[in-house]
């Protein structure tokens, strides 16, 4: 079996990569959809919430950074043009979002996206031994799972 300079199999590193290629994908999204509201966000929970969005999206573009440079620590090029974000990418676009409990419903939805495909990809990065990518998911998950709890406190 041929290893990549990680000493992983070089074709499950492949699938592997092309997983985390649909995650980095749907950050990208999920980012600028964060941005958006941020930008947007209208009403008495404006203080607020121009806050909240700003921890996110400068939290998503650290990890969009850590997933962009595991890709290429397995041996893959990883995407950079919007028009494969678009193709590849599970959350919706949100577009000229201004009420608050509708950008967090849409947060929700993202997290959700994000966190199942992050336990799919913790799942078989366990498999082929890669610790690397199993610990970056390991921690994305705990936080946002977190973050879900805090963000569905404020929709009751």
């Amino acid at each position: 079996m041929a290893t990549n300079q990680i000493g992983l199999s070089k074709e499950k590193s492949k699938i592997l990569a092309e997983g985390l290629n649909e995650l980095l994908a749907d950050y990208m999204i999920f980012y600028q959809n964060a941005r958006g509201f941020h930008w947007n966000i209208k009403g008495d929970k404006f203080f607020e919430l121009h806050l909240k969005f700003e921890e996110l999206y400068n939290d998503l573009i650290i990890k969009v950074d850590e997933i962009a440079e595991r890709i290429l620590t397995l041996g893959v090029t990883p995407l950079h043009t919007f028009a494969d974000y678009k193709k590849h990418a599970k959350i919706d676009v949100a577009k000229n979002i201004s009420d608050g409990r509708k950008c967090v419903q849409s947060l929700l939805d993202a997290f959700k996206v994000i966190i199942i495909k992050q336990r799919e990809l913790l799942d078989l990065s366990g498999e082929i031994s890669d610790e690397g990518t199993n610990a970056l998911m390991s921690d994305y998950i705990r936080e946002q799972e977190k973050l879900v709890w805090m963000y569905t406190a404020y929709m009751n």
